[in-house]
Parts: C-alpha cells; structure tokens; sequence
C-alpha cells in the first residue's frame, strides 16, 4: 500500500495528446488503456490520476470492470461542466452503450452503482426535482440539536467498548460504524441494524464478487424496513418521506433509503478517519490550532478539498456526439467524475500547499442539480463524534509511525485501512450527556423532528452555516487546545 497524498502538490503536465479513446475500446484494442479496477489504481490512486492527467489532460479514456470503456474527467472546470450540462451528460444509464449492447453481467460489480433505477440520481428534469424536493424537504425536519444528541450517544457507546483497553483502531471500531448507528435511528431503524448494514455497503462500493450479494441483502433489510413504516409510521426519515406530498412509491421510498445509506456510510466514514489523521499527525494544524485561526468546520473543508470522501463519483452519459477538454466523446458514452483529482487540479490549485479555510467550492458533494442534500447532516455526525472522541479520551496520540499508515482504493473511494491510537485506559461507565429522550431503538418522538416541522421553508440555520473562526481560550495541554479549537472557543 502507499502512504502518497492528494495533498502532494503535483508536477504533473495538464496537456498531451490521447493515444487511445473508448472508440477504439469499443472495437476491441484495449491496449495502453489505463484499468480503474487495476493494481496502479488500487495501490497509488493520486498518483494514478496525475499519470493520466500528465499523459491525457484533463479527460482521459480508462477501462472499468470487464475491460469496458469509460471516460474519467479529471479537471476541475471539466468536472464542473459535467455536472452542470444535464442536456448534454445526462444520468440515464440505460443509454450507456454497454448495456445496450449486454455487454455488462447481470452480477458484475457494476450493476449496484451504474443500473438505472427509480431514484433522482438517474433522472432529470422535473421527474428529478419531484423526487429531490421529498428528500430534502424530510431531511428538514430533523431538528440539529436532536442529531447531534443521536451522535454523541452513538459515539460514547463506541468508546465504551474500546476505553478499557488503552488502544484501539480509530477506523474499524469507530470511524466505519458512527455513520450508520446515527443514520439507522434517522431512518427508523433499531440501533443493531447498524453493522450488517456497514458491511454490506463497504463490499458493495468495493466492487468485490460479492458486491451483488451484499446489495440483495441491503435492499431485504429496506424492503423490511419500508412495509415496517407503511403499517406503523414513526418520527423519522422513512416515514416522512412515505408522507410526502410528492407520492413516492415503496419502490422509489426503497430505493432512495438505499441511496441515503450508501453515500452517508461512505463518505462520512471517509470524512471521519482522514480528519481524525490529519488531528493526530499533521502539524500545519497544531500550529493553526496554536495561533487559534482555524475551526473543526475549517478541518473538515481542508479535508473536503484535499482527500474527499469519494475519489470518483459513477457517472454520467452523453446524450449526443461532443466534444469535452479537446476529447470526442460519442454518444452512450460514460463519463465518471473524479472528484479527487478535479481538486487538486493544478489549473485552480497551483500550490496545494495554500489553506482552502472557508472556500466550500470543493467537488467533495459533487455539485449542479444533483449536489448531495445530506452533506451537512454529515458536517454535523463528523465533527459532533470526534468532539466526543478527544473528550472522553484527552491524551490520545498515534500509536504507529505515520509512516506505517497504509491506504486502499477501490474504483469510487480511497480509504485509510487503520488508525491505530492509544490513551490512558480507562473503567468503562456510563458516558456523560446520555440523554433521557432515547430509548433503546428511536429516539422520542420529537427528538429529533424539526421545531417547526409543520413550514418546510423553515431550516435549522445551523445546519447549514459553518462557525467562524474563533481565538480559543488558554488551556494546560495541546489537547486542551484542541479541544477548544474543536468547539471553536
């Protein structure tokens, strides 16, 4: 495994001619087509994309799964165009070529992202927006404060099985399983669906032989949870979304509940363990933290610039013969978006080295028609569970080399394998701040709906708007200060 950085400023060229194209591939030459699924892109993924960037430019022909062809936009105003054209690149994938032409297995590691189905990430135009609107109308009526009570009681009890120990992997048991313990009680699920769930999605994205198997055994689980809520509605995501004005099918209810556990899972997880390893081993952000210039909020944005959660984002078609960064791209072509790599492009970026505190102008979310509505609900799990983490264990440091920590990469995202940490082991016991509005599977019925549920105009502002950056008060250690810095005091 490699210990390479996006952060790496690159030295790459943005320019030179393409000695292939999906056309040829079409036609069966394949040769000196780079492989997303092959070893360089699973061992080296920053250095993979700035090998086609500096071969390429900013639009370079690659092979998926299957030695099928694609096309993968590395630039970051090319990424843009993309997402912002849905007249020219739309989210149809039943015009993809390939599967016009059954050349995609019914169980290749494919189908899970790239099959159409009824959700607003396959769709345009009004259709899109009818479906958008249930979802971000029902994530509206959570109410922040009540989210991030479900955040710290999930955080504790993770804690609570580790703290004892004086050790422990901030990625396995801490980073991987967060997300969906908080997402499962928004959805309405019982808090011991939550790793069954983590393990099918993480095969799933993966693109492993079992990626199929693990998507049949998510959409069971919703399947159960969706006829659960039609027969006995509850205070949460699943129900309100059922309620909506727009009249969403189980069918489309199911498959947007899908959709809303594979992006949280995946890129808050992400956003967590990269977060928590710039804490513990960057010291651009001790002396920040020093010098009291810089929040959680801007930690998280730095992260979102430098290693987003998704490396690339699957995908887009072209509706007609185009062209794009000098490429001809043909109609049914595919188009995957490389979010990684479009924000370190050095034609934005040219010293990566320069803070990005309070620019949210990332493709970390994607962006366009179809920008990730959940994203701050995320901002909120990532930064209320590491408040919790530093709190409940105030000496915690790396308990390896830096050099040590390794990476993998599937074709969609990148992850840290391991964050092995210690502390001062300590008794387990009932955490702090357990509030008395949770029961064991959901919280209250209103702990976590909107305060003004009943005006879908009315949003809980701080959701949506990051903290500025505060001096923070004289503490005795530099995890004091930490702290502070994370609370923005």
């Amino acid at each position: 495994m490699t210990t390479s950085s996006a952060n790496q400023p690159s030295t790459s060229s943005a320019s030179g001619p393409p000695p292939e194209c999906p056309a040829h591939a079409r036609a069966g030459n394949t040769d000196g087509l780079a492989r997303l699924f092959g070893p360089e892109a699973v061992n080296d993924a920053p250095g993979f994309f700035e090998r086609l960037r500096a071969e390429h430019g900013a639009v370079a022909p690659v092979l998926v799964d299957g030695d099928l062809p694609a096309w993968l936009v590395l630039g970051y105003r090319e990424n843009l165009e993309v997402l912002r054209t849905p007249s020219r690149f739309c989210h149809d994938s039943r015009i993809w070529h390939c599967f016009k032409e059954n050349k995609v297995a019914a169980d290749s590691p494919l189908m899970p992202a790239l099959a159409w189905q009824p959700i607003c990430l396959f769709m345009d135009g009004e259709e899109h927006e009818r479906l958008r609107t249930a979802i971000t109308e029902s994530m509206a009526r959570f109410d922040r404060r009540g989210i991030r009570r479900c955040v710290t009681q999930s955080a504790n009890q993770l804690i609570d099985d580790f703290i004892a120990d004086g050790e422990a992997d901030l990625v396995a048991q801490f980073a991987e399983q967060l997300p969906l313990r908080v997402v499962t009680q928004l959805l309405g699920m019982p808090e011991e669906s939550g790793p069954g769930l983590v393990e099918a999605t993480r095969d799933l994205l993966k693109g492993t032989e079992t990626a199929f198997k693990s998507n049949e055994y998510l959409v069971e689980t919703l399947e159960q949870l969706v006829a659960k809520k039609r027969a006995s509605p509850g205070p949460d995501f699943t129900s309100w979304l059922m309620a909506h004005s727009a009249k969403l099918t189980d069918e489309e209810v199911l498959q947007h509940l899908r959709l809303v556990v594979i992006a949280a899972n995946e890129n808050t997880t992400n956003l967590t363990a990269n977060t928590l390893r710039m804490v513990l081993t960057d010291p651009r952000f001790r002396a920040s933290l020093t010098g009291g210039s810089m929040t959680l909020p801007d930690a998280l944005e730095q992260m979102l610039w430098d290693e987003p959660p998704t490396t690339v984002a699957p995908a887009r078609w072209a509706t007609g013969d185009t062209e794009l960064a000098g490429q001809s791209i043909k109609a049914g072509d595919m188009l995957l978006l490389g979010l990684a790599s479009g924000n370190v492009d050095p034609v934005i970026r040219p010293d990566l080295s320069v803070p990005m505190h309070g620019n949210r102008s990332h493709l970390a979310f994607s962006g366009g028609p179809h920008e990730c509505p959940g994203q701050e609900i995320g901002r909120a799990i990532v930064d209320t569970g590491i408040d919790v983490l530093l709190m409940r264990l105030p000496d915690l440091d790396l308990a390896v080399p830096e050099s040590d920590l390794n990476w993998v990469s599937h074709w969609i995202a990148r992850h840290l394998t391991a964050l092995p940490v210690k502390f001062t082991a300590g008794a387990q016991k009932k955490h702090p701040a357990s509030p008395s509005t949770w029961g064991n599977d959901m919280p209250s019925k209103h702990a976590l709906q909107h305060s003004s549920a009943n005006d879908p105009d009315v949003a809980d502002e701080t959701l949506r708007a990051a903290p500025s950056a505060r001096t923070p008060r004289a503490h005795s250690s530099w995890w004091g200060l930490l702290k502070g810095w994370l609370l923005g005091k």
